[in-house]
């Protein structure tokens, strides 16, 4: 089980705010993000996750997107509970079965209710998703992706949008006051990288471990932007913790985990790219020591921003998880 609803308020604390990784030291110098889960079923839900990570200290909350609230609504929803993060996201909106003036038009009207602290995740998802979920066809990911993102950026910036593609077209202008909304990619392929690095803010990974990133990832979407003359990308991983001494109850719930996301031949080949001896090694569990040991890991990879979920077996490791996120983000006021 995962679950980040809070039993009640943790002590606020600001989460050191940095853009770039830090070599060494406890202060990591990255943003501190929290998952909050994929099974939030009501907007109070979603409004407590957003009490919990502004009381325990995070910079900023990211709900995934599964067959549960929808995550832009949602966010858009809770922007007062959320007003002391620096910003809130979604991880990730799938693009197949969707066209970017109506997912324009959502985040738009997200960003005016949040003022200015809403990022878009989105991604291709895969071919097992779309075919089993919606029965499309997923034959060009790489040019929908790259279409769908010119027609998305203009809207998003409150400019129109005139895009003329193979596999998606965008002719519109919308009338929604509001600032412009940045983009987080998903990519784990190659090319994918390249287009994060070449049209977007940057990447939001998951089932990749520290020497992915650094040898893989990082390389790959950095030299991207620099080669279009963008700005350094972001690099968000989802990194999934937990704080206990039963390590076996732990990883079994690991386990199960990294079985679901090694049907997904991309997430498949990134695990192994790791080189663990087991995929369920990428969960960060046992002591406080242990994890942040593991958090400094990535940090020196290029992880530029955390995207913590708390993967707890039990409620008992869930609480210990919390309390030492909760101290260690208020150890950094």
């Amino acid at each position: 089980m995962t679950d980040v609803r809070p039993d009640g308020p943790l002590p606020t604390a600001d989460a050191g705010r940095g853009s770039r990784p830090a070599t060494t030291g406890d202060r990591l110098g990255v943003r501190w993000g929290l998952a909050g889960g994929t099974a939030l079923a009501s907007i109070e839900e979603v409004r407590e996750v957003a009490r919990y990570a502004v009381a325990a200290g995070f910079d900023s909350l990211w709900i995934s997107h599964a067959n549960a609230v929808d995550p832009i609504v949602a966010l858009a929803c809770t922007a007062e509970e959320s007003a002391g993060l620096s910003e809130v996201g979604t991880s990730v909106v799938p693009l197949y079965g969707r066209h970017p003036i109506g997912v324009a038009q959502l985040a738009r009207t997200a960003q005016s209710a949040l003022h200015g602290r809403f990022t878009l995740g989105i991604g291709a998802a895969s071919r097992q998703a779309v075919a089993a979920s919606m029965g499309l066809t997923w034959d060009r990911p790489l040019a929908f992706t790259r279409e769908f993102i010119d027609g998305l950026r203009p809207l998003l910036a409150g400019e129109p949008a005139d895009v003329e593609g193979s596999e998606v077209t965008t002719r519109a202008q919308l009338n929604i006051a509001a600032a412009d909304t940045p983009i987080l990619l998903a990519a784990l392929g190659p090319k994918m990288l390249e287009l994060a690095g070449r049209r977007v803010q940057g990447t939001t990974v998951g089932q990749c471990g520290p020497r992915t990133i650094a040898s893989y990832i990082s390389p790959t979407i950095r030299a991207a932007a620099e080669a279009a003359g963008r700005t350094e990308p972001r690099i968000m991983a989802l990194i999934r913790i937990c704080v206990t001494d039963d390590r076996a109850g732990a990883y079994a719930l690991a386990r199960e985990t990294a079985a679901r996301y090694r049907v997904v031949p991309s997430y498949a080949a990134v695990q192994d790219r790791e080189g663990l001896d087991d995929p369920a090694e990428l969960h960060l569990i046992g002591s406080w020591d242990e994890v942040i040991e593991g958090l400094d890991a990535y940090a020196r990879a290029g992880v530029t921003d955390f995207r913590l979920e708390i993967a707890a077996h039990d409620p008992d490791a869930r609480d210990a998880t919390r309390a030492a996120l909760a101290h260690h983000l208020e150890a950094k006021h």
